[in-house]
């Protein structure tokens, strides 16, 4: 079976960001290139977990090269990029699994999106109902796996900081978290365990 690529060079964005008000957030990584925009959906952890990664990948490579690779520490100044998502945003997958790779040659950073599948769905994705439930299994960054359609982007170090740096503020940016039960407040307040049940308002 003929698989759908969805491949990004270098490509002019590729961002994290969310569609929704705090509470109900979509959360779609987006890739563009010239007129070609490619957006897919992926669960908050997917997002977090990714981030986290990417750094660490970096990092790695940093490391392993003795200094000699040109990866910066941090994201660059002036490179962030705190733009909404391009409109219309068309979803051509929710994201089930994701892998994660440096290429030697090119010095870049291989990020690879694969739809959700049966098989994924079971041990790979994450499933929380919405983005501040209870953690859901982790993602396996590092897998092997067959699908019909993927998304490939491959990312310079210096904008992979920033792609990480972003995605990290995305993530926070949700509903606050209660200071004393540390469960996510909506406007309207929520039903604190440690305050006998009564509703705390967020300020």
């Amino acid at each position: 079976m003929s698989i759908v690529v969805h491949s990004f060079d270098q490509p002019d964005r590729f961002v994290s960001g969310t569609v929704g008000p705090p509470g109900q957030r979509t959360f779609f990584l987006q890739a563009k290139e010239g007129n070609r925009v490619t957006s897919v959906a992926l669960e908050k952890q997917q997002v977090s977990i990714l981030a986290e990664r990417v750094d660490l990948l970096l990092d790695q490579a940093l490391r392993e090269s003795g200094g000699e690779a040109t990866i910066p520490a941090m994201a660059p100044a002036g490179s962030h990029d705190g733009d909404p998502l391009d409109q219309p945003i068309v979803e051509e997958f929710r994201v089930g699994t994701i892998t994660l790779s440096w290429e030697d040659t090119s010095n870049l950073v291989v990020i690879e999106l694969f739809p959700m599948s049966e098989e994924a769905v079971v041990s790979e994705s994450v499933t929380a109902d919405d983005e501040d439930a209870e953690a859901a299994p982790e993602v396996d960054l590092e897998i092997e796996v067959e699908a019909s359609e993927v998304l490939i982007v491959k990312m310079e170090p210096a904008y992979a900081r920033a792609f990480v740096r972003r995605s990290q503020s995305v993530v926070s940016a949700g509903r606050p978290a209660c200071q004393f039960c540390g469960g996510p407040m909506d406007p309207e307040g929520h039903v604190c365990p440690r305050a006998n049940g009564f509703r705390r308002i967020a300020h």
